[in-house]
């Protein structure tokens, strides 16, 4: 049975004063809950100081939400995957619709961080969807072949289970709709038949895909019940401790 996985992602927010208090605030409330892998993926600023606030923690793991693909050298700005983990970050979330749409992204750039990832420890969320535009003209499967051929060009089946997938349609992303329970699942059955056909069924199988788009409180439990749903990549809601801590608990035997 595949472990449900619940990632934050705080996008551009939280300074390291808010940091403190979020996690104190939400560790009080996660406390009780086993069975599910937590994710924080905090802004480069916050990654330092969760770092140490965590300690180790085996409750909560340390995301973060983009890397360089190249180890070192003249790349102002960036950040390289030897610095996140130096810090203990075990996550790091990979081609997300916003770095693809605003900072021109290819699948060719998604993958060649996904092998850099992998070569330095480092367990990728994949991050793929459709735009709105691209989903009523259905071409929505069509979309989420292409990205997923591409990000994960070059990867082996052994390397496959340690890869996390995020099926985000675009058009959900901080709009507050989000896919049907419904058109959700057929989206991550498709995204799980292209996984095979990558690999084998029996990978395929075994690996993990999220659902990231406006997920709250109120519809987490029933988007994590459907059968090829295996967690959560939560951007608006992640930001309050109580409302990503609830989201948590809906993973909790689903």
């Amino acid at each position: 049975m595949r472990k449900k996985i619940i990632a934050a992602n705080w996008k551009m927010n939280m300074t390291v004063a808010e940091t403190e208090g979020y996690l104190e605030n939400f560790r009080t409330h996660v406390e009780p809950v086993n069975g599910v892998e937590i994710v924080i993926a905090p802004p480069f600023t916050a990654i330092a100081k969760l770092s140490e606030l965590l300690g180790g923690s085996q409750k909560i793991s340390l995301g973060a939400q983009n890397m360089s693909s190249e180890m070192s050298g003249a790349f102002t700005g960036e950040i390289s995957p030897t610095m996140l983990r130096e810090l203990f970050v075990r996550f790091v979330i990979l081609g997300h619709s916003e770095r693809r749409l605003i900072f021109g992204e290819t699948d060719e750039v998604v993958n060649k961080k996904v092998h850099t990832a992998l070569a330095c420890g480092l367990r990728p969320i994949v991050c793929v969807g459709e735009t709105l535009e691209e989903r009523d003209g259905g071409r929505e499967k069509e979309v989420l072949e292409t990205q997923l051929r591409g990000s994960l060009a070059g990867v082996t089946p052994e390397q496959m289970l340690g890869i996390v997938i995020a099926y985000e349609p675009v058009w959900a992303i901080g709009t507050g709709r989000n896919a049907t329970p419904e058109q959700a699942q057929d989206a991550h059955a498709h995204v799980r038949a292209v996984l095979a056909s990558l690999t084998d069924e029996a990978t395929a199988a075994k690996v993990r895909i999220q659902y990231g788009g406006s997920v709250k409180p109120a519809n987490a439990a029933t988007l994590l019940s459907q059968p090829d749903i295996d967690g959560a990549l939560v951007g608006g809601a992640s930001l309050e401790p109580i409302a990503f801590s609830e989201i948590v608990k809906a993973a909790v035997s689903k």
